[in-house]
């Protein structure tokens, strides 16, 4: 790990110095202040973006330990009296800046991947085939950005052998920076494809921005097969030594066959005049084309194709995602069993930490390899972050980590330890583990899915899969679009449209969105037991709820004068005053709220009461989304405005007014006020559409095949014969239907769903648990295989045009018994 003096740091960053003289060593980098772990040896990086500033935080930071911050703006340094402040004009260039010069102080050889897709597995398998030989430092999960570069890159030292880090770019210019930082001597394209179109004005445009990564490397590896990459590479200026792959002849390596098989692929090819060959346990195209990658560098690299191939047989899938499943006896279980470094640690428990659903938090974690600490500094610093992220209980299982017990036992955490996994499951018991978030965290070698076997709750197939990364996503696009100050509200209700409550409010939680919107009193009183601690609207309650609605700290809304008067009779017999309220008013939907005519008697009323005071006051907008309704969109905003201006002169003081659901965030970005309510867009359904091309979709509701049968022409399908069968036919029955939330309207042909990326329509009648779907056409499809219902390739919205509904009822509609999966990639 690097240590240098906070002096040396700020002359490599041309900074100029203030506050106390104290010469502090840093050895980690900091951006983020909830992943702050060593204090004492951190320097924050107080990196300004359009929606935080990183000055903001650094009063908390202070308090927690930090001394050493990089800093843009000016700061009142002298309540911070032994701080150290290093004043750059970018902190983000700052953080490159010094990132750069470290790397400069190495001579080792070192891997840049860059391409569209396939980074990350080509980075993983590369170091699985090359540790054996080669102490490795490597970009942790994808950390490809410019943030993420520097990150990955900073703590390489005189012990590594060898680098390998990828690097991605979304607009122009990005990727002259991120050359500087990794200085890659060698290059692997993998290739290009649509990712990040929007940021370049075309394909080749966002290719020969990739390609800067090269410009003083030694040898650059890719497929040649990829006519846009061949062609660019003929364009440009590269003093470069190129090994390219691919089926034509007058390449270093020619592939020659790819055999298919059930399990596995067998790749032949030529290479220096002799045929050779390797085996991988895949078969799909991507898997075939990362080897050949990995391959074609150990052959560069010259390694002896018998021992590639000895190598290629051990080939794992890459786990590229966290992922979150309901456990047993009320357990939450985060699955991340198949690595175990440093780096991926780290990421592993700031996932646990954000998960406030359970007030215990249990790790189980195997020995540790290839770190670059020797296991005396190790094991003590994993006690530490264990300790400093609260953990309460460890599972130690290796005999690496059973021997440093001591240090996890002093660090206050409750502990066990096992030789090996099957020292544990042998002495396993369920009643052992309740009501915890459980994190699994293992080197491959310990078989961790065994365990996870174990704790994951069983249910059936059908499964509805959570992209976290994509709801951050669409998170950050609305937040790109508010004006300065605009506050955000999110809506939460209805199960967070059908994707789960507090999994996705821990989510809005850790990136600091300012308020929560639910439907019912108990949806916020679950909330708050699962530690939400935002501020929470209730849009619908009642006299019953009253005593949970305060007991939570939960906002209401009143929408009548029935409903204040109840609810100022409650407050003033529990002895309550100035209590959070939200007026609703009714500006032309009709549905509820006081009408702009009542404002009068509104004010006076509340004027005269002590019990409550007023946050905010809403209205529905009856058809934001619809360009034929803007006239009467802009007509409701004029009656809006001018009842809370009404309202507010009566009052004397001021609460916070918002109108903009997600149709309008956008399409009408006069109407943002002092807050938006954002909704279904979280969820990556755009009302409007024109700007769905910028969202992602975030659920996957998927299944499997149940069983497949033969079925002659003339023979009927499914209940009163509806389904009929005009050729002989094959008919697969997958396991889902109208009680998991797939309606009857989409039986007959009307739906379709998705198997290996082809289209297969439903046949018959929809059934409670099961659907038929005719597949004669279909090429290598068996039973147990994986049926997307909607996802990235088949949108919701698709489907609910099929179903001649709309996306909110079909996501809200599916059932509790569909097992819900969580993942950040």
């Amino acid at each position: 790990m690097p240590n240098y003096s906070i002096h040396k740091i700020a002359v490599v960053v041309h900074g100029k110095v203030s506050g106390s003289e104290n010469d502090y060593d840093v050895e980690h980098l900091l951006i983020d202040s909830r992943k702050l772990v060593f204090p004492a040896t951190s320097a924050f990086f107080a990196i300004k973006t359009e929606r935080r500033n990183g000055h903001d935080f650094i009063p908390d930071l202070y308090a927690r330990g930090v001394r050493v911050f990089i800093i843009s703006d000016d700061f009142k340094e002298d309540e911070f009296c032994d701080a150290v402040f290093v004043t750059v004009r970018d902190t983000l260039k700052a953080l490159q800046e010094l990132v750069t010069w470290h790397r400069k102080l190495f001579d080792i050889p070192v891997i840049g991947i860059t391409g569209s897709n396939g980074k990350t597995i080509v980075k993983e398998w590369l170091n699985h085939l090359l540790e054996p030989d080669l102490k490795i430092i490597r970009s942790p999960k994808s950390y490809n950005s410019q943030v993420g570069v520097p990150l990955s890159v900073w703590p390489m030292d005189e012990s590594d052998q060898l680098g390998i880090f990828e690097a991605g770019i979304s607009q122009h210019g990005e990727m002259e920076k991120l050359e500087k930082i990794i200085r890659p001597t060698i290059g692997i394209f993998t290739n290009i494809g649509e990712a990040h179109d929007e940021g370049f004005r075309s394909k080749e445009e966002k290719l020969l921005q990739k390609l800067t990564l090269f410009r003083h490397a030694e040898v650059l590896i890719y497929c040649r097969d990829h006519l846009l990459v061949y062609s660019a590479l003929n364009t440009v200026d590269l003093p470069i030594t190129y090994f390219s792959w691919g089926h034509s002849e007058g390449v270093n390596l020619q592939i020659l066959s790819i055999d298919h098989q059930s399990k596995a692929a067998i790749i032949s090819g030529r290479f220096n005049e002799q045929e050779i060959k390797i085996s991988i346990p895949f078969t799909d195209e991507a898997s075939v084309e990362n080897a050949i990658h990995c391959w074609s560098y150990m052959l560069y690299a010259g390694y002896k194709n018998e021992l590639i191939a000895e190598r290629m047989l051990t080939l794992q899938p890459v786990a590229m995602r966290l992922e979150l499943k309901k456990g047993i006896n009320g357990c939450s279980l985060i699955n991340d069993s198949y690595s175990a470094d440093w780096n991926s640690l780290q990421i592993a428990l700031d996932f646990l930490v954000r998960q406030q659903q359970d007030t215990a938090k249990t790790v189980i974690l195997s020995d540790f390899a290839q770190t670059g600490k020797d296991a005396e500094s190790l094991y003590p610093d994993i006690a530490a972050v264990l300790r400093q992220k609260e953990v309460t209980r460890l599972v130690g299982i290796g005999p690496d980590i059973s021997s440093f017990a001591k240090h996890f036992e002093y660090a206050g955490i409750r502990c066990s330890f096992f030789l090996d996994t099957l020292s544990f499951l042998d002495q396993f018991h369920p009643s052992d583990f309740r009501d915890e978030t459980i994190l699994l965290k293992g080197a491959r070698s310990f078989e961790f899915e065994r365990i996870s076997n174990i704790l994951e709750q069983q249910v059936h197939q059908t499964v509805l899969e959570i992209n976290l990364n994509s709801i951050t996503h669409n998170l950050k696009r609305f937040q790109q679009i508010l004006q300065p100050d605009i506050k955000l509200m999110v809506m939460v209700k209805a199960f967070s449209y059908g994707t789960g409550s507090y999994e996705i409010a821990n989510l809005l939680q850790f990136h600091h969105v300012d308020y929560l919107a639910v439907a019912y009193t108990d949806e916020g009183a679950e909330l708050r037991k699962a530690g939400i601690n935002l501020p929470i609207m209730v849009m619908n309650t009642d006299q019953a709820a009253y005593e949970t609605l305060t007991r939570y700290d939960l906002q209401p809304e009143l929408f009548s004068f029935e409903m204040m008067r109840s609810f100022d009779f409650w407050l003033r017999a529990q002895a309550i005053q100035d209590y959070p309220v939200h007026i609703k008013l009714d500006t032309g939907m009709h549905r509820l709220g006081f009408s702009p005519g009542d404002i009068d008697q509104l004010a006076n009323f509340i004027l005269h009461t002590r019990s409550f005071r007023v946050q905010s006051v809403f209205s529905h907008l009856v058809a934001g989304e619809d360009p034929a309704e803007d006239e009467f969109t802009l007509h409701q905003s004029g009656l809006f405005n001018e009842a809370c201006d009404r309202l507010q002169s009566k009052l004397q003081y001021s609460f916070l007014k918002h109108i903009a659901n997600t149709a309008t965030i956008r399409r009408f970005p006069g109407l943002q006020m002092d807050m938006v309510r954002l909704g279904i867009g979280l969820y990556g359904v755009d009302p409007s559409r024109p700007f769905q091309h910028e969202l992602k979709e975030v659920s996957t509701l998927k299944t499997t095949i149940a069983q497949i049968r033969d079925v002659p022409a003339g023979e009927t399908v499914g209940y009163n014969r509806r389904g009929k069968v005009l050729r002989d036919s094959k008919i697969a029955t997958i396991r889902i239907g109208y009680a998991d939330g797939y309606p009857r309207a989409l039986g007959n042909g009307a739906g379709k769903v998705l198997i290996r990326g082809k289209l297969f329509p439903t046949i018959g009648s929809v059934c409670m648990d099961m659907t038929m779907i005719d597949i004669t056409d279909a090429v290598d499809v068996s039973e147990g295989m994986d049926v997307i219902i909607f996802g990235e390739k088949l949108s919701v919205s698709r489907l609910a045009q099929w179903a001649g509904t709309i996306p909110y009822e079909l996501l809200t509609g599916i059932s509790p018994r569909v097992r819900r999966v969580y993942f950040e990639e």
